[in-house]
């Protein structure tokens, strides 16, 4: 049997393809259990996110393995075989190896270095171990890989290139300012509540945004994350149900969306229909100059001479509600003076509504200035409609600009390093697994030896039947040493040999020579795949 994986990703395919051929749960579960219904293949597991597809087999047949993998992969994506061809790749047993290591150490990332990658992996492995599709290969290399990537992560600096996308794709919403004080006092809604949502709930809260709105079909899956972040600084933090999202998005400065919707969440028209309404006036503070300070004694003396009239004897109205038309101004100057209180205690989102039709950022300011609606969907297949971006004073970055943008991102000097500890690992790996290969047939092999040293002393006992029980143990525990010296260099050598490139076919030539039977060398194969089964269950 030997390792095989095909699959697409942001390096291999548009985002309109991957948009398409993303899987939901339901749809990984079917094409892992027709995976291992298919005659080439002996387990299975599927490792799917936002950016990647990839199904992952022991076959024993590498042509019909990829013929079947690529079939499958198209019926439970949706897209035809003939469309989804073009994308695809395929890595075999060594290259396979190399392919999953270089993944879980963020290499293949759209945000290279980025570690949410190795939960995407523990997940995978989760699933084929619960659907038993997962044996004893697809088990050490997930488990393995895992390791790896811990393992770069904990000796290199790849962190530092290397981010989560939810992090990049709030750089982008920042455009070039600083992200944190593109967060500071905005509200942000943040639709859906599982990994991709949470991570981003949690960054939002971390970086000091002021109101954090989380919105989930499930209310309380919302309010369970919503209560996890209470507390998180000066954040309020509060869930809604998808019902109330139309209203949190008249009053949202920005939108972090990862739904498993397989429809979208946001309509270009309920955009629209969003920004359209009036922005929502906020409750000012009391502005009254504190008693006894400088500005009060002047207020104070000028009501007394009578040039200003006292609000707190002549008028019961507080300040907020004075009258801002040019008549009452010009006949009262505190009036006038509350006017301008009015306009500069706006929110930003308010008095920026006259520039909403700066909707690419460039006033003079930064990439943000004009910008009334920040969007950012995460989401695959996308919950906002791509035509949003067409909505004046709105921007919107998802995974097809976030592809874009990484592109141009620099690498790390930590990326070699990291590169250099995949090769090792995968030669390791590689190694050991050419040397498990052989040994269900050394195995085998001693097994016989056995069953010819126990035929040999019962035929000896019936030639010399006065053998006492002492001179009988001495015996047989001769004939046994001899054997086990004769074959103990040989299986050692074997072993030894079988770890090197191309080392499989000595495993062969040992059950050639010594005429072993094959269905003895699977029987011990099939011990060892269930032990190592049992033994691996809970161990991500």
């Amino acid at each position: 049997m030997s390792l095989l994986v095909v699959g697409l990703s942001h390096r291999s395919a548009p985002v309109s393809v991957l948009e398409r051929a993303s899987l939901s749960e339901d749809a990984q579960i079917k094409l892992l259990q027709d995976t291992l219904a298919a005659e080439p293949s002996a387990e299975a597991t599927v490792l799917a996110t936002c950016n990647r597809i990839e199904l992952y087999a022991d076959v024993d047949k590498f042509h019909a393995g990829v013929a079947e993998l690529s079939t499958l992969l198209a019926l439970h994506s949706g897209v035809g075989l003939e469309e989804l061809t073009p994308y695809l790749y395929v890595h075999y047993e060594d290259r396979a190896v190399h392919h999953l290591f270089s993944v879980a150490c963020g290499l293949d990332s759209m945000v290279v270095g980025e570690g949410q990658i190795l939960g995407q992996i523990k997940d995978a492995l989760a699933l084929g171990q619960d659907l038993h599709t997962a044996g004893r290969l697809l088990n050490e290399l997930f488990q393995q890989a895992l390791r790896v990537g811990k393992r770069a992560h904990s000796e290199t600096g790849i962190d530092r290139a290397g981010q989560s996308l939810v992090t990049f794709g709030l750089e982008q919403l920042a455009a070039g300012a600083d992200v944190e004080e593109w967060a500071a006092d905005k509200r942000v809604l943040v639709i859906g509540a599982g990994s991709m949502s949470s991570l981003a709930a949690t960054t939002l809260a971390r970086l000091g945004v002021r109101d954090l709105v989380i919105a989930n079909r499930t209310l309380e899956r919302a309010e369970r994350l919503a209560a996890v972040l209470t507390g998180a600084g000066d954040v309020r933090v509060h869930a809604v149900s998808m019902a109330e999202v139309a209203h949190e998005l008249t009053r949202a400065d920005a939108v972090v969306s990862c739904t498993g919707a397989t429809g979208l969440v946001l309509t270009a028209a309920s955009v629209a229909t969003a920004l359209a309404q009036p922005a929502e006036s906020p409750v000012r503070e009391n502005l009254r100059a504190p008693e006894g300070s400088l500005v009060a004694r002047l207020a104070a003396t000028a009501a007394r001479d009578g040039r200003v009239r006292d609000a707190r004897l002549t008028d019961s109205r507080p300040m907020d509600s004075c009258p801002a038309g040019p008549a009452d101004a010009a006949t009262d100057p505190l009036a006038l003076h509350g006017t301008w209180v009015d306009n500069g205690s706006r929110p930003d989102r308010a008095i920026r509504s006259a520039a909403v039709r700066h909707t690419d950022g460039t006033d003079g300011t930064d990439g943000t200035a004009g910008v009334r609606l920040a969007l950012l969907d995460l989401a695959m297949p996308r919950d906002i409609d791509g035509a949003v971006h067409r909505l004046a004073g709105v921007r919107l970055v998802d995974i097809e600009s976030l592809a874009e943008a990484s592109a141009d991102a620099p690498m790390a000097a930590d990326v070699d390093q990291v590169r250099s500890i995949v090769s090792v690992e995968v030669a390791a790996f590689s190694a050991a697994q050419r040397a498990a290969h052989i040994t269900p047939t050394v195995v085998a092999l001693r097994a016989m030896a056995a069953d010819v040293v126990a035929g040999e002393v019962a035929r000896l006992e019936g030639r010399l039947p006065g053998l006492d029980e002492k001179q009988r143990a001495e015996i047989t525990q001769t004939v046994r040493r001899v054997v086990d010296k004769l074959l103990h260099a040989p299986t050692v050598r074997v072993k030894q040999l079988a770890g090197e490139p191309g080392g499989a076919g000595y495993a062969d030539a040992l059950r050639t020579l010594f005429d072993l039977d094959p269905e003895t060398v699977a029987s011990v194969s099939r011990a060892d795949l269930n032990d190592a089964d049992v033994k691996n269950r809970g161990r991500v």
